[in-house]
């Protein structure tokens, strides 16, 4: 496992506090969890530009809703 230091000025380390205590964790835990949720957006980001990409390939167009239900 990785020890990584890292600097805050005063203000970050507000921020730090405030979010700490607002989700109940310690700094490790809220640093993890604001890294996987950056992750996560990139992936996301991924996924959404892929579609997109597939979506100007293709001639896709909405369905009525009584085309579905008959």
């Amino acid at each position: 496992m990785a020890v990584i230091s890292v600097r805050f000025n005063s203000k970050e380390e507000k921020i730090l506090k405030t979010l700490k205590n607002y989700y109940n964790c310690d700094s490790s835990n809220l640093i993890k969890r604001t890294l996987l949720d950056l992750y996560e957006e990139i992936k996301d980001r991924e996924i959404i530009e892929q579609f997109e990409i597939r979506e100007k390939s293709s001639k896709s167009g909405f369905v009525k809703f009584e085309d579905i239900i008959d």
